[in-house]
């Protein structure tokens, strides 16, 4: 894959970019790494970087300087997404895999190496394996779920509101979705620390990821093999049982698939909204007024601040020409969903209010659109509902502007959330909701279609 790169002047007048400028950082032909430190610092800036340089479309490098082409605009994002006819989901298309130049222990293998799941299939093959899918998250609703949330909010809150102080990062967003999805796949408890550790790690791409993710794959073997042996009502005893027939390979990899997916997502969107909340005044002050409900703050988040910022990806089945880039058959293009969505072209002033405009591009869109976003987005809403009503006084123990951010080349989100409150003796006395059973469509209605 290759691009001819703009002219630009050498006028030795141009200020030489500061240290730690995402222009410092690039590959032997002049192409934009996308991972790496110095990308991670501020992935903002480097989309703007690359939009200024590039237009909609932009080459990029990813790990092991492998080539690949960025997504920026809204628009050319949204082609993207609902043609598959032009831009595959089956990586084995990807001219890296077909010329043997991805190593066994690449950190992009976890994400982008084909697996036997909906994620990497088109067509028939995608909506049996969706089916699937789609079926067994479809018997969850929000009042189970919200069952669920509150009391494991309880449970983490109480280990903290004593103190008065807590790091709602690390003691509370980090924890909260995956003994949720846990619970909700069907897995014990004690398998949630463990499991947040490994799929914080595959998914930020480090040298460890192809060992985390085959921890989590291993785990989830186990959880199938114990299915059988003692079937429940779960979603793992749904994909075993479904119509659609899937294999030992398939259910496994569409639990990974959920898991990952609804962790981190969740994480992230719990985090950035607690951000948003506890740093923007205006917010929280028409937020606790009743002008702003807590639905309002998290699609705010959703354009600026989405659970992930970029997903790998599509392949390109043909030569095409996307946002005015050739794009050649087997080229992978990244779907730059945080880039699309501060297009200037649709959001020419990003100041101005998004409230009921959900044109975001947070959960993708077309065939492979994110099937769990309405469970994500309750665990998230009741999640920090209940924190706030658990926690009087809710404030910043640090300025708002020694906040600092973990990115990696897929996600960016806060790194940690210092606050004080009014301390509380009395969380491990009060009641909360029974852990018994699981959440059942019976229990109320559906969830609302995002």
């Amino acid at each position: 894959m290759t691009t001819p790169r703009p002219d630009v002047p050498q006028d030795l007048s141009v200020p030489v970019p500061p240290p730690g400028c995402p222009a410092h950082d690039l590959g032997p032909d002049g192409t934009h790494r996308l991972y790496g430190p110095v990308a991670e610092t501020d992935p903002p800036a480097m989309y703007e970087l690359l939009r200024r340089e590039y237009g909609p479309v932009a080459p990029v490098l990813l790990h092991g300087d492998l080539p690949a082409w960025l997504v920026l605009g809204h628009r050319e994002n949204l082609e993207v997404m609902r043609t598959p006819s032009l831009f595959s989901r089956d990586s084995r298309r990807w001219s890296m895999f077909r010329e043997h130049r991805v190593p066994d222990d690449s950190p992009l293998r976890p994400m982008i190496g084909w697996q036997p799941s909906c994620v990497f299939a088109d067509g028939d093959e995608h909506a049996r394996l969706r089916r699937a899918v789609t079926d067994g998250l479809a018997q969850f609703n929000r009042h189970g779920i919200r069952r669920h949330v509150t009391r494991y909010t309880h449970r983490l809150a109480a280990t903290f509101a004593a103190r008065g102080e807590a790091d709602l990062i690390r003691d509370y967003a980090e924890q909260l979705p995956m003994l949720v999805m846990t619970r909700l796949l069907g897995m014990p408890e004690e398998s949630g620390p463990r499991l947040v550790a490994a799929c914080l790690d595959l998914m930020k791409g480090t040298e460890t990821a192809v060992a985390s993710n085959d921890f989590v794959a291993d785990s989830l073997r186990a959880l199938v093999r114990h299915k059988r042996e003692q079937p429940g009502r779960d979603f793992a005893d749904s994909l075993i049982t479904h119509g659609s027939g899937l294999t030992e390979d398939e259910i496994v990899h569409h639990l990974r698939l959920v898991l990952i997916a609804a962790n981190e997502t969740t994480v992230n969107l719990v985090a950035n909204t607690l951000r948003l909340l506890l740093t923007d005044r205006r917010f929280r002050a028409s937020l606790s007024g009743g002008q702003m409900t807590l639905p309002d703050a998290m699609e705010q988040v959703l354009w600026d601040a989405p659970p992930v910022s970029v997903i790998p990806g599509r392949w390109a089945t043909g030569d095409t020409v996307l946002g005015g880039q050739h794009i050649k058959a087997g080229d992978m293009l990244l779907l730059g969903l945080a880039a699309g969505n501060t297009d200037p072209r649709i959001r020419p002033d990003r100041a101005a209010p998004v409230h009921g405009n959900r044109s975001h591009l947070a959960f993708s869109s077309g065939p492979h659109e994110c099937p769990g976003r309405d469970i994500g987005r309750a665990i998230a809403e009741a999640g920090i509902d209940t924190l706030l009503t658990l926690l009087p006084g809710l404030e910043l123990s640090v300025p708002a502007a020694g906040l600092s951010t973990t990115a990696a080349w897929m996600t960016e989100r806060v790194t940690a959330l210092p606050v004080r409150f009014t301390p509380r003796r009395d969380l491990d006395a009060l009641p909360v909701p029974s852990a018994g059973g699981r959440p059942r469509a019976g229990d109320s209605g559906p969830l609302p279609r995002a």
